[in-house]
């Protein structure tokens, strides 16, 4: 996991109580541990794997990181919005442009714009007809 301080390093010097860059380190690790603890749960990802907590962004981490030819960087779609995209630089496209190992981008899941679309209902609260949701797709 890439983090920064809240702000940027800039931010974080100037502020007037700033917390240690220790507790902010732990706080990324941790992170870390229950980002693998969701997505494989206690069984872990049935191969050697090892976390790594890297200060900076999260592009520039994973190019300096995957730093040998050998290596195989994976990256997936990011987030998809307009607004998103416009705030936060891609970093799919900054590692496929920077990297010296091949990258394996992935391409984002074919239910994800059924999902952005319940989401929209909902928070529109426009009605939603929950046997659309079980409807066989195939």
């Amino acid at each position: 996991i890439a983090w920064e301080p809240p702000g940027g390093d800039f931010a974080h010097r100037s502020a007037l109580g700033p917390l240690p860059t220790a507790t902010l380190r732990l706080d990324a690790g941790r992170r870390l541990l229950a980002a693998l603890d969701t997505a494989f749960g206690d069984a872990g990802p049935g191969v050697p794997h090892q976390g790594l907590v890297v200060r900076g962004t999260p592009g520039r981490a994973l190019v300096e990181t995957a730093d040998r030819a050998d290596d195989l960087l994976v990256v997936g779609p990011g987030c998809r919005g307009r607004l998103h995209r416009w705030l936060f630089p891609s970093v799919a496209r900054y590692c496929l442009a920077h990297a010296v190992c091949p990258v394996l981008a992935l391409p984002p899941s074919p239910l994800s714009r059924e999902l952005a679309s319940v989401h929209r209902r909902i928070r529109l609260w426009l009605p939603l007809d929950a046997r659309e949701l079980t409807e066989d797709r195939s």
